[in-house]
């Protein structure tokens, strides 16, 4: 079965920096795009970065261009997203994304001011 699993997230001063990962299994991963998604206390899910297939081509959401980047290894099936410059307004749970499809548990992030 199709399984995402996420790296531990953590607590992290403003300015900091953090990198999550995402192992994926149960699935060919080369052939699919993968997401990394957020959701803070009280608001919506976001879509915060996608990658293709060959990781050639990224996308971000605007909040976090310029300090996130999303990166994948094909070989180990995992999806990584490295956050750098972390404010207090990242602080949310952050989600592994199959396409359009399957999700990951999701991971804590905290970034105190």
């Amino acid at each position: 079965q199709v399984q995402l699993v996420e790296s531990e997230g953590g607590l992290v001063q403003s300015g900091g920096s953090l990198r999550l990962s995402c192992t994926a299994s149960g699935f060919t991963f080369r052939n699919y795009f993968m997401n990394w998604y957020r959701q803070a206390p009280g608001k919506e899910r976001e879509l915060v970065a996608t990658i293709s297939n060959s990781g050639l081509t990224t996308n971000y959401a605007d909040s976090v261009k310029g300090r996130f980047t999303i990166s994948r290894d094909n070989g180990k099936n995992t999806v990584y997203l490295q956050m750098n410059n972390l404010k207090p307004e990242d602080t949310a749970k952050y989600y592994c994304r199959r396409s359009m499809d399957y999700w990951g548990k999701g991971t804590l992030v905290t970034v105190s001011s």
